[in-house]
C-alpha cells in the first residue's frame, strides 16, 4: 500500500483534486447512509444543500490529496497572517491548536511543524491507531517527519501532550472528533447534543497554554493551501463543562467561515464507542 501511495504522490495536485472531486460525488451518489448523514448534518446547522454542495467534492479531495501530502514533493502553502501564533509563542506557555474536520487538516499539522518546530520545538498531535495493520503501517510511515510527533489517543499520549505544553511547545487536536466513551461529555454542536472531547479544554486549563483555532484552506485548481489562525472570542472558561461548550461554539464559528470545506459526512452525532 505504501508503494501505491508513493506512485500516486507523483501526480500533480490539480489532478489529484480533480480525481478526488469525482470520488466525492461518486460516494455521495452511491452510498445512501453517507448521503443521509451529510444531508442531516447540514440541516442541523441550518444550511440548504445548494449552499454547501461544494463540500461533496471537497470531501473526495481530502482523500485524494493524501498521497501527495504524505510522500510527494512539497505543496504551496500561504501564510497571510501569523500574528496570533507569534503572540502565543512569545508567551512561552505552549499552544493548543484546535482544527475541526475542515479544509486540509493534514497540511495544517505539517505546515505548522515545518514552520515553527526548529525554534519552538516539535508539534505533538493525537492520532487514533487504525484497526487494520496495513493502514497503521501507512500512517506511521507517512507521519514520521521532522518537527511532528504523533502520539496515540490513550493516557500515554495525553501525558506526552501535557509534557510538551509545559515545555512551551505546541499540540494539535481535532476537537470535533467523537472520543471514546468516558473521555467526553454531551454538549450542543449546531444546536444538537454531540459527544464532545474534554481533552482540548483540560489541556489548556491544566497548563495555561494559549488556545488557537487553525485550519488549512484548500485552494482551487491545485494551487495549494492557505493557513488561517483565530484566537478565541473570549478567554477559555475555568469550568470544564462551560469550556467544552465554548470549544464547540468556536468550532461552529470557524466552520461558518467556509462551510463548503467542512466534512459534513462525518458521523459527529454518533454514540461513543466503548473501549475494550
Amino acid at each position: 500500500m505504501v508503494s501505491i501511495f508513493k506512485l500516486f504522490s507523483r501526480l500533480p495536485l490539480w489532478l489529484l483534486h480533480a480525481l478526488g472531486w469525482a470520488l466525492g460525488w461518486l460516494v455521495f451518489i452511491v452510498s445512501r447512509p453517507y448521503r443521509q448523514r451529510f444531508l442531516a448534518n447540514i440541516a442541523r446547522a441550518g444550511y440548504r444543500f445548494s449552499q454547501v454542495r461544494g463540500a461533496v467534492g471537497q470531501a473526495g479531495r481530502m482523500t485524494a490529496e493524501l498521497p501527495r501530502l504524505w510522500f510527494g514533493a512539497p505543496v504551496p502553502v500561504l501564510w497571510p497572517d501569523t500574528q496570533a501564533v507569534d503572540r502565543a509563542n512569545s508567551s512561552a506557555q505552549g499552544i493548543v491548536f484546535l482544527t475541526p474536520h475542515m479544509g486540509c487538516f493534514e497540511i495544517t499539522a505539517q505546515a505548522v511543524a515545518q514552520r515553527y518546530s526548529e525554534r519552538h520545538g516539535p508539534l505533538t498531535v493525537l492520532y487514533r491507531p487504525a484497526r487494520k495493520a496495513w493502514l497503521t503501517e501507512l500512517v506511521t510511515v507517512a507521519r514520521r517527519r521532522p518537527g511532528l510527533q504523533a502520539v496515540p489517543t490513550n493516557l500515554t499520549g495525553v501525558r506526552l501532550m501535557i509534557k510538551a505544553l509545559r515545555q512551551g511547545q505546541a499540540v494539535g487536536l481535532l476537537p470535533d472528533q467523537v472520543p471514546p466513551f468516558g473521555m467526553g461529555q454531551w454538549a450542543p454542536f449546531f444546536g444538537h447534543d454531540a459527544y464532545t472531547m474534554t481533552l482540548s479544554a483540560r489541556l489548556a486549563q491544566q497548563t495555561g497554554a494559549t488556545v488557537l483555532l487553525a485550519w488549512g484552506e484548500r485552494l482551487s485548481r491545485g494551487r495549494g493551501y492557505v493557513m488561517h489562525f483565530r484566537e478565541l472570542a473570549e478567554p477559555l472558561s475555568a469550568q470544564l463543562e462551560a469550556a467544552v461548550l465554548q470549544v464547540n461554539q468556536e468550532m461552529e464559528r470557524l466552520i461558518r467561515e467556509c462551510p463548503q470545506q467542512y466534512l459534513w459526512g462525518y458521523a459527529r452525532y454518533k454514540q461513543p464507542r466503548q473501549e475494550a
